[in-house]
């Protein structure tokens, strides 16, 4: 039999590892071996697969994502830059098939402009509510005014 600590110091460390255990893992991407003819391409392919999204998972990337999609998406990149497109053909060629959806990061457009300055928006409003707030609390009330 063991003693209260023992049980305590067991719990914990089986506690630990059911949490360390899956997230050691979250950050591993798919690997599929590719050829290259040179080590530039392997490079913009691999710059490529990390700035464009799964459009299945939404919040993975082609390098992190095990979907069937992102794996064909893999393919046509790859296709891509081994026969010599640049980094911005590849990215045009995504969008005009799945839109600006496909970027991490969307251009800014009238159409995203609202993506692009809404957190700045946000947060100058906030501030100015607070900063009023503040202004109103200490403002002295015309009560407590001294009189003349």
């Amino acid at each position: 039999m063991g003693t209260p600590l023992y049980y305590l110091l067991s719990f914990f460390l089986l506690s630990l590892l059911l949490i360390v255990i899956p997230a050691s893992n979250s950050n591993a991407s798919v690997f599929e071996p590719r050829n290259f003819t040179d080590p530039e391409q392997a490079a913009r392919y691999r710059t490529l697969i990390e700035e464009l999204r799964c459009l299945v998972c939404q919040n993975q990337s082609l390098a992190d994502s095990n979907a069937q999609l992102a794996a064909d998406l893999r393919q046509e990149v790859y296709r891509m830059v081994n026969s010599g497109a640049d980094e911005d053909t590849v990215k045009a060629f995504m969008v005009s098939r799945y839109s600006d959806y496909v970027l991490y990061r969307p251009p800014v457009t009238t159409t995203t402009l609202l993506l692009w300055i809404g957190p700045l928006l946000f947060v100058s409003i906030g501030f100015l509510a607070l900063i009023l707030r503040v202004r109103r609390r200490t403002a002295p009330s015309a009560q407590h005014a001294p009189r003349s």
